[in-house]
């Protein structure tokens, strides 16, 4: 663990060798979430472009879940890559990372999609963002490392909240590279190939961001360390394998990064998902509205950052947990009032319910897509309810019961399957759908968000507050991860729970929170997640994380 002196430079004027270092560090770690994150942002359409053999429900959950496979494998990388960054060097190893990043992307983008090469396709899509993973586990350790190693200690904060800042200009970029593609060559292109293009041109964001990083030199404190020889030999099996290290390592975990991972991922990626698939906003006008939130909340990074220097890291991060928890259901509801208002209103004039025996009931999720949710009256009840994305209550029933669904007075009795089989339960079926979908359209529920009613200044200042959220939770973390370690196994040690938080805890957010969605049928039951795991850390960070902000890290 870090000393913890009380050693606090006077005024320090950035040098000209520290700019570059925050420069090229930041530009380089922006590619890498650029292209990380081009994924998250086309999941939609990469669903329907690489997962076409399911129904649309499971396919956009298996999108989510290969979105998230890029996530579980992070903390290998950190392992892996941290180990050598120990050993070989901050420099080379991130830019080793970046390469494997770059490759990775490009070939998504050439890659054929299922109605071409069939199963194939969505195998090779998962393989590619597992590469991706790897190489970001072994990306942000290194680059947080190395830009701290480089910063005065009273402005540890500030110098590493630049490098906090890429992963949401990264995502920024890519959301500018979506929606000037989408919006030159029109949606129904971008939908068919254009989708492709952002992921091609990363590969000119490889090129420069690898010369610029390959103009860097060694981290001084690491360069030391090794000359005198001091640098650890075995830096997991130290960092992890006595309690005295491991522990700071598992209360970073649960007291600081797994609150922030999810606050990260719900005010971005899950902000935007549930634009786009719960309130049936178009995909471009979703983009857009995310971008300006980004775009106005990304300062906040470093503000934070140098706040963390003056007050500590500990009470920010913790104050932003604390409010995500209390804040979260009244601002999605908010954003469903802004966004979509005749849903709002629908939701509110005509509840939908689902009357049914649990026993009759299957989770709305098809592994194998062969699934068509017509053996059970409720599973055809509740697929149509999911595939249209509409909320519903669950009424409990007794055994036997043929499933009704309610749409505010109006009843609908579900086709009882034991009774009709073959084309006459296909058009049983069918006539209830279009009896449902009529009382649902009679009562005011929208088939898709209209432009024109959207509340677009309020919208941006729901998302702009969750941004704030972020920034808070995430401006200071990558200054206190880097102090809670010694140099000699720093960038392993910081990197494993850094990417157990993010790739486990916050990666998986979106899969887990829609799953929760499809299987309860309220919208907003996936908010529970992040909510949870926020309260979570603020109890362990306030029992057991220290404040490093005043600590001497050359050690």
């Amino acid at each position: 663990m870090a000393t913890s002196t009380d050693l606090l430079p006077k005024h320090h004027a950035a040098s000209a060798t520290e700019k570059r270092v925050i420069l090229a560090s930041s530009l380089g770690t922006v590619f890498e979430w650029y292209d990380f994150y081009l994924y998250g942002l086309l999941a939609t359409i990469i669903s329907a472009q690489f997962f076409s053999g399911v129904n649309e429900t499971t396919g956009f959950i298996f999108a989510l879940g290969a979105f998230a496979a890029g996530f579980a494998v992070r903390p290998f990388g950190a392992l892996v890559f941290g180990r050598l960054g120990d050993l070989v060097g901050r420099k080379y190893t991130f830019l080793v990372t970046m390469g494997l990043m770059g490759f990775a992307t490009f070939t998504v983008g050439v890659l054929p999609s299922y109605a071409s090469i069939g199963v194939a396709a969505p195998i090779t899509l998962v393989l590619l963002r597992l590469v991706q993973g790897l190489a970001l586990g072994g990306e942000y350790g290194g680059a947080a490392t190395y830009v701290a190693e480089h910063a005065p200690n009273n402005k540890r904060g500030l110098y590493t909240s630049f490098i906090q800042t890429t992963a949401t200009l990264g995502l920024f970029a890519a959301l500018l590279v979506v929606i000037g593609t989408r919006t030159m060559i029109g949606e129904e292109a971008f939908k068919e190939w254009g989708w492709r293009v952002p992921f091609l041109i990363s590969v000119l964001l490889l090129g420069v961001s690898l010369w610029i990083r390959m103009q860097l030199a060694e981290s001084p404190v690491f360069q030391k360390m090794k000359e005198e020889g001091t640098n650890s030999k075995a830096p997991i099996s130290e960092a992890f394998g006595n309690w005295a290290n491991g522990k700071w390592a598992l209360i970073a975990l649960l007291g600081a990064v797994a609150g922030q991972a999810v606050v990260w991922y719900t005010g971005q990626f899950y902000a935007l998902f549930f634009l786009e698939k719960v309130l049936i906003v178009d995909g471009a006008t979703a983009n857009i509205l995310i971008a300006v939130a980004l775009a106005i909340g990304t300062p906040l990074f470093i503000v934070f950052g140098w706040l963390s220097d003056k007050i500590g890291r500990k009470p920010i991060i913790l104050t932003g947990c604390a409010l995500a928890a209390v804040s979260y259901f009244p601002a999605f509801h908010a954003l469903t009032e802004a966004a979509n208002p005749a849903l709002a209103r629908a939701q509110a004039a005509a509840p939908v319910s689902v009357i049914a025996n649990d026993a009759d009931c299957s989770v709305q999720f098809d592994p194998i897509g062969k699934n068509s949710f017509d053996a059970k009256s409720c599973d055809i009840a509740k697929s149509f309810l999911a595939k249209g994305g509409v909320s519903y209550t669950k009424v409990e029933a007794g055994p036997g019961t043929v499933a009704q669904i309610i749409v505010g007075t109006d009843s609908f009795t579900a086709p009882d399957p034991a009774k009709v089989s073959g084309d006459a339960r296909k058009a049983a079926i069918t006539a209830f759908q279009a009896e449902v979908k009529a009382a649902l359209v009679t009562a005011g529920y929208p088939a898709k968000a209209d432009p024109a009613a959207i509340n677009t200044p309020v919208v941006i200042a729901i998302l702009t507050y969750l941004v704030l959220l972020v920034t808070m939770v995430y401006g200071p973390i990558a200054a206190l991860l880097v102090e809670l370690f010694p140099t000699r196994i720093r960038y392993t040690a910081m990197s494993l729970p850094y990417h157990i938080g993010n790739g486990w805890f916050g990666g998986f957010l979106p899969t887990t929170a829609f799953a929760m969605v499809a299987a309860t049928g309220d919208i907003y039951y996936g908010l529970w997640y992040p909510i949870v795991i926020c309260a979570l850390t603020v109890v362990a960070g306030l029992v057991f994380l220290p404040e490093t902000f005043r600590r001497n890290i050359d050690d």
